[in-house]
C-alpha cells in the first residue's frame, strides 16, 4: 500500500492536480491519501479512483498539528504502507517526524513541488517548513523534485539528501482544433492570488500592451480573482489597465473551456517549481509567455518567449512580439507546442517514472 501524505488535498493547485492525475493512473490495489488539513469533493472527483481511501487530519492549529502527527504515526503503524509520499514542505516535516514515532521501517519520500527562486513571496509558515526541512533531509528515504531548478535550489540551501531524482508533472493531452485562422489577440493568466504570482506585473504589462496594441483583450482566472476584492482591483487600477480590457473570472472548474477562449498564456510567478499551467496551455497548443522561474524555461522550448520575473516592460515587450505573429506564423509556434507536450510530458510516462522510482524502496 503506498500513503500520499499532502499538506491539503482541499486545493486546487498544482500539486493536488498532479497527484489527483496520479491517484486516477494509479494500478494499485490500495492507496491511501492523508491530508494535514481538508480533501475536497473536487480532487477526490478528479482522481475517480474507487481504490483511494482519504484521511483528513484537521490540523488547521499548532496543536492539532501535534495531535495530527501522533494519529499519522498509528495510521502508519497500523496500515504498515510499503511507502509514504509527503508532497510539500508541511508534509515532509510531519511525515518524517511521524514515520520516526511509529517506529517503523517505512520509506519516506518527499516531493518537492517548490524552486526557491524568491523566498520572499512565500508565507512565514512555509519559511518555517522549508527549514524544518532542511535539518530532517538527511533523514528521507529518497526526495522527488518536480523542476531541474528545485533540485539545484534546495541542494543549495542544504537539503542533504543524495537519493533524488527530478520528475516533473504529467498531463492527459487534450484534442485540439487543426489551425489558427486569425491573429492571436486574447491574453490570459491562471493562478490564484498570492504575492508569488505576482499580478501586479501581469496588470502593468497588459497596460503597456493596450498602449500599442488597443484591441488585445485579457482574461484572468483564479482564487481571488474577482472585482470583488478590493486589492486585486487597486491593482488594476494602479497599473493604469482599463476594467473593460480585461475579463476577472475568479476560480474556474471548466479549465478547459478557458485555455480553448485564449490565445497566449502569461505566467508572471516570482517563483514555482514545475508550473502546470504552462504545459496545460501547450497541450491546447496555445503559446506561452512567462517569467524565467522553476522550469518554465525548460517546458516551453521554443514554443514560447522567456523574461526576467518582476520586470513589466519585458513582459509587455515579449506579449507583443507574440502578438505580432501572423496567423500562420503562430500556428507553426502553436504545434510546437502541442508536439512538446506530447513527447516530454504525457500523464503515462510520468506516472510510469514515479512508479519506476517508488519501486526501489
Amino acid at each position: 500500500m503506498i500513503l500520499h501524505l499532502i499538506t491539503n488535498f482541499s486545493a486546487s493547485a498544482g500539486a493536488e492536480t498532479m497527484l489527483a492525475r496520479l491517484l486516477k493512473a494509479s494500478s494499485d490495489e490500495r492507496v491511501m491519501v492523508v491530508s494535514l488539513l481538508d480533501v475536497s469533493a473536487r480532487n477526490r472527483d478528479l482522481a475517480d479512483n474507487p481504490r483511494v481511501e482519504y484521511v483528513a487530519l484537521g490540523a488547521h492549529s499548532l496543536p492539532a498539528i501535534l495531535h495530527g502527527t501522533m494519529r499519522l504515526a498509528n495510521i502508519i503503524r497500523q496500515e504498515k504502507p510499503s511507502v509514504m509520499l509527503c508532497w510539500m514542505y508541511h508534509a515532509m516535516v510531519v511525515g518524517t517526524v511521524a514515520a520516526k514515532l511509529a517506529r517503523r521501517a517505512t520509506p519516506v519520500i518527499w516531493n518537492v513541488r517548490q524552486s526557491l527562486d524568491d523566498v520572499a513571496s512565500l508565507s512565514r509558515s512555509s519559511h518555517m517548513a522549508i527549514a524544518a526541512a532542511r535539518a530532517l533531509s538527511g533523514s528521507a528515504s529518497g526526495i522527488i523534485y518536480n523542476s531541474s531548478r528545485a533540485r539545484e535550489m534546495h541542494r543549495a540551501y542544504g537539503y542533504r539528501n543524495l537519493n533524488s531524482v527530478v520528475i516533473p508533472n504529467g498531463f492527459e493531452i487534450p484534442a485540439v482544433a487543426a489551425g489558427h485562422e486569425a491573429p492571436p489577440r486574447r491574453i490570459g493568466i491562471v493562478a490564484r492570488f498570492h504575492p508569488q504570482k505576482d499580478h501586479a506585473t501581469f496588470f502593468r504589462a497588459a497596460a503597456s500592451v493596450l498602449r500599442t496594441h488597443p484591441d488585445t483583450r485579457f482574461l484572468a482566472a483564479g482564487r481571488g480573482l474577482a472585482w470583488d476584492n478590493p486589492e486585486v482591483v487597486q491593482l488594476i487600477s494602479d497599473a493604469g489597465l482599463p476594467s473593460e480590457a480585461i475579463d476577472l473570472r475568479g476560480e474556474v472548474a471548466d479549465m478547459e473551456d478557458f485555455y480553448r477562449s485564449i490565445d497566449i498564456l502569461a505566467l508572471s510567478s516570482r517563483t514555482e517549481g514545475f508550473p502546470n499551467v504552462v504545459a496545460e496551455a501547450m497541450s491546447y497548443a496555445k503559446m506561452v509567455v512567462a517569467t524565467d522561474v522553476g522550469d518554465a524555461a525548460e517546458v516551453a522550448g521554443n514554443a514560447g518567449i522567456v523574461v526576467p520575473a518582476r520586470n513589466p516592460e519585458a513582459f509587455a515587450d515579449a506579449m507583443r512580439k507574440v502578438l505580432d505573429l501572423s496567423p500562420e506564423e503562430y500556428a507553426r509556434y502553436a504545434h510546437l507546442a502541442r508536439n512538446r507536450i506530447e513527447s516530454e510530458y504525457t500523464l503515462h510516462n510520468i506516472e510510469r517514472r514515479y512508479s519506476n522510482f517508488l519501486r526501489n524502496f
